[in-house]
């Protein structure tokens, strides 16, 4: 049985993308980085400066095309894989989740470390990333493990500009 839900823009993502934006954060992009809470959230953010880095969810409202089952991600050649295998942008529900660092919190404004999402994209929540908890020492790669040239993969996959 399916439901439908409504959920709650909460603020509004400040970003220098207004086409393209990378596939994953880059940590030292160039550019201003910056949540916008909305006033009556603004109080929901005390403390938060005391963390290092928080996840980012929002949601992908410039997404157009359909979703299929299965995808082709980029740089793996021809590999198939099932859609929650896979970080594609094109989803059932577009949410996005992002994790960034905390620079520094002036009202109701976070900036942060580079964000990958298009400017004025509806931010739905924003929690804490907590050491320990957060972070699994024994997770792996998955199905890129398969994949030749998984170290290329993997400059793709944390963001970092490399020539092809």
């Amino acid at each position: 049985m399916s439901m439908s839900f409504e959920l709650k823009q909460i603020g509004t993502i400040r970003t220098p993308y207004t086409d393209n934006a990378p596939y994953q954060p880059i940590n030292n992009d160039k550019g201003e980085f910056r949540i916008v809470i909305d006033s009556a959230y603004a109080e929901g953010l005390h403390e938060l400066d005391l963390f290092h880095y928080i996840y980012v969810i929002y949601y992908m409202h410039r997404i157009k095309r359909k979703e299929s089952i299965t995808v082709i991600p980029p740089w793996t050649g021809d590999m198939k894989v099932g859609l929650f295998a896979s970080r594609a942008p094109v989803r059932p529900n577009p949410i996005g989740l992002s994790i960034v660092r905390v620079k520094r919190i002036i009202n109701n404004e976070i900036f942060t470390s580079g964000l990958d999402v298009i400017d004025g994209t509806p931010l739905l929540d924003i929690k804490p990333y907590i050491k320990d908890l957060d972070s699994k020492c024994d997770a792996n790669y998955g199905w890129i493990e398969k994949l030749e040239d998984r170290e290329h993969l993997s400059l793709h996959i944390k963001g970092i500009p490399h020539d092809y």
